[in-house]
């Protein structure tokens, strides 16, 4: 009961706080903040209301004295959802640090996941900003890790769970969910029989953050505490470039994906096996 009551909660972190959370004490830089006023020119033409940082945070900053970028989803603004410039940001952050790594100067990102994907009032611009995010990942992939972190409130969907999925390291709480469509997606456009969204037990055995680190999709599970998903960002560093990223290991995944019978999908408990890590 005292470790619960003395726990630092990273999820109720505002984004800002959590990007502040992970970087070294009294390093922390906001880069394109709010008093930049870069807002999207979009969502005013539809009557919403915009956002000085268009819900995402950039922040400079060192993690164990090296240089360090982060940037910080806030899913209190849209969903966390990713427009033109939300997406330019965290792609031109990364980019940045590519550009840092070319001059000698080795640069740790860190992307902190908290998403429904594409913004769908900026529809393909969205959708070309996060492409650009995705291509940005897999060139840094060669110098440095690249480590997301899922925790929650949203979790991680759409075209953003592909780019968590690239990531070098990928660190998720039990409360995180990661997936391509969302719960929610899938009830309202195959209806209620594929899939309740307000079944919450089966909503977490499907995709919450523990299931996804027992079927071997995520690399490292913690929980809901600022010290150790600091920890476990500082560990994915310190463990340096994966000799092979998940995301390249297409044959064991066509190899677990043959194993399945659709006409008889396994329960999410007979997933862990088929594709735990522990399968040979």
């Amino acid at each position: 009961m005292n470790a619960i009551v003395s726990r630092d909660s990273f999820i109720e972190l505002t984004a800002r706080d959590r990007a502040r959370a992970l970087l070294d004490d009294g390093s922390f830089r906001e880069i394109l903040g709010p008093f930049d006023r870069l807002t999207s020119p979009w969502l005013p033409l539809q009557g919403i209301v915009t956002q000085a940082d268009d819900g995402v945070v950039l922040a400079r900053g060192t993690i164990d004295g090296q240089p360090a970028v982060v940037a910080a989803i806030e899913s209190a603004f849209q969903g966390g959802s990713m427009g033109e410039v939300a997406g330019a940001k965290i792609a031109g952050a990364l980019e940045r640090a590519l550009a840092d790594h070319r001059k000698g100067v080795p640069t740790r990102p860190v992307i902190l996941f908290e998403t429904g994907g594409v913004r769908l009032q900026e529809a393909n611009l969205g959708l070309a900003a996060i492409a650009e995010i995705h291509a940005a990942i897999l060139a840094l992939r060669p110098h440095v890790p690249v480590v997301g972190v899922i925790s929650g409130l949203v979790g991680c969907f759409g075209g953003m769970s592909l780019a968590a999925a690239l990531c070098s390291t990928l660190i998720v709480t039990r409360q995180g969910r990661l997936g391509m469509n969302g719960p929610e997606v899938i009830e309202q456009e195959a209806g209620i029989e594929e899939l309740d969204s307000s079944d919450r037990r089966l909503i977490w055995s499907l995709i919450g953050g523990e299931q996804r680190h027992a079927a071997d999709l995520v690399d490292t599970l913690v929980g809901d505490d600022v010290a150790a998903i600091a920890a476990a960002v500082r560990a994915a560093f310190a463990a340096g470039v994966p000799a092979r990223p998940r995301s390249a290991a297409v044959e064991t995944w066509r190899a677990r994906l043959a194993a399945i019978d659709p006409a008889a999908p396994p329960s999410p408990n007979d997933l862990r096996t088929l594709w735990g890590e522990d399968m040979p």
